[in-house]
């Protein structure tokens, strides 16, 4: 439709949520990027943030041109609808689907974005700007219009036919477990980080950043779980369950440090909230608040010991992507076989007299997930890292991916330190540029042994 073209459509309060809700499923992407970023070592960190910001600027184009089209419409084999119905948005013009068209894309960005944090210290930023846009044509796409766009997995499609209806509410399977998987997929092809497991400088350098991008996490999941809500009764569930689940994760990852380790952390209750949330996700229009609390304990509490299991696999997860977001992707996906709440007295899970009718449904949407996931990302991993190379050289692992990739410091305390702060207005020499440019040196770390000098407060 041409803009313009036909009777303009009111704005209702369902659209300005809708718009509001992206706004903040959109802000969640920064947020993940300073959580990801204090996760970190402090000569990573703003490689990181990158990683999460030039998601979003690949996505936003791609999704405009093809990507949004092929999660919706006529598909193919019922697997991904046609790149070219839609593409670059001119059939929704003058249509309030735009809004629809906008919601969706935040979801897509923050997917592909969670990923990252398995390769965090080693990844060359250009083969991580490929790999993105490949990977939401390829996997994410075709997911979310399976399950979403009228594809196999949705209503009348022919997995649902076989298998039942999958229930993801916000994106248990095409948003968590496809993430989950290809970063555990990614971490393998590209090899451990230099030091895996023995070098105590792989540690997280600024916990205040971590805990601050699970606080916007949180508040953006409000967005990305209540986006999609039709009716103020559902809304207030997915609102009370968003709440209560991360809140019960976090106090059982908190109680299974205490018992495992002799200390609840700071890392702990932001990797407990975001389990929850993660756990939340698939289920949070279709259970109880009192399963929820149950849910987020068993997440919690799971997650805390899958993130462990990395070091007695040798799998360098170097963020906890695979532990937290597939663990508890598969935990709150499969619990809905249980936990899901009948409707209009039909159905349910197996605590509600459902049968097992919706576990399998739900089983088989984890298989597919984790199949196409897991068998296209690695393709395109392997081809990547064939022709370009995915990772970045030992020595510039040691000095550092934010200098050998984008010639940037997190931190310049050696430059602080040369400055000319003088509060009392005493007068002083000026430093000479020789001696300016001797800071400069000192402050770039011309050894592998300077480098671990340099980020022993990292």
């Amino acid at each position: 439709m041409d803009q313009g073209e036909g009777t303009p459509v009111e704005i209702t309060a369902q659209h300005v949520w809708l718009m509001i809700a992206a706004a903040m499923v959109l802000l969640m992407t920064p947020g993940l990027g300073l959580f990801y970023g204090g996760m970190t070592r402090a000569k990573a960190a703003l490689n990181m943030i990158m990683m999460s910001f030039i998601s979003a600027g690949i996505v936003g184009v791609v999704w405009v041109l093809w990507g949004y089209s092929m999660t919706t419409g006529d598909g193919v084999l019922g697997i991904f609808g046609n790149p070219f119905a839609n593409f670059g948005l001119q059939n929704l013009m003058g249509s309030p689907d735009l809004i629809k068209a906008g919601f969706s894309a935040t979801f897509a960005i923050i997917t592909v974005a969670l990923i990252s944090g398995a390769i965090a210290d080693r990844a060359k930023f250009s083969a991580w700007a490929l790999f993105v846009p490949v990977w939401i044509t390829l996997v994410y796409c075709p997911l979310a219009y399976m399950i979403w766009g009228g594809g196999l997995m949705s209503a009348g499609g022919a997995m649902t036919a076989i298998f039942g209806q999958v229930i993801d509410f916000a994106g248990g399977a095409v948003v968590e477990i496809s993430s989950g998987t290809a970063a555990l997929v990614l971490a393998l092809v590209v090899g451990q980080r230099h030091g895996f497991a023995k070098d105590p400088s792989h540690r997280p350098h600024n916990v205040p950043f971590i805990m601050l991008g699970a606080a916007i996490l949180w508040f953006g999941w409000f967005g990305f779980n209540g986006g999609a809500a039709t009716t103020a009764e559902q809304a207030g569930l997915v609102w009370v369950n968003t709440l209560v689940t991360p809140a019960a994760a976090m106090l059982s990852w908190l109680l299974t440090e205490k018992v495992r380790h002799g200390h609840p952390t700071s890392l702990g209750a932001a990797s407990g909230v975001v389990a929850g949330l993660v756990a939340i996700t698939p289920s949070c229009a279709n259970i109880s608040p009192v399963a929820a609390i149950g849910l987020g304990l068993v997440a919690g509490a799971a997650c805390c010991i899958f993130v462990d299991l990395k070091y007695r696999f040798g799998l360098d997860d170097s963020l906890d992507v695979v532990g937290v977001h597939l663990g508890a992707g598969l935990i709150g996906t499969l619990a809905l076989g249980f936990i899901a709440l009948p409707v209009d007295g039909q159905g349910g899970g197996l605590f509600y007299g459902g049968g097992v009718q919706q576990l399998v449904a739900q089983s088989a949407a984890v298989v597919v997930t984790v199949l196409l996931s897991g068998i296209v990302t690695l393709v395109i991993g392997r081809a990547i890292h064939r022709f370009i190379g995915f990772r970045v050289s030992h020595e510039a692992e040691t000095v550092g991916v934010d200098l050998s990739e984008h010639a940037e410091r997190a931190y310049s305390f050696a430059d602080l330190a040369a400055g000319h702060f003088n509060p009392l207005g005493h007068r002083t020499a000026a430093p000479s540029a020789a001696g300016a440019q001797a800071a400069v040196d000192r402050s770039r770390p011309a050894s592998a042994a300077s480098a671990a000098k340099e980020d022993s407060f990292a």
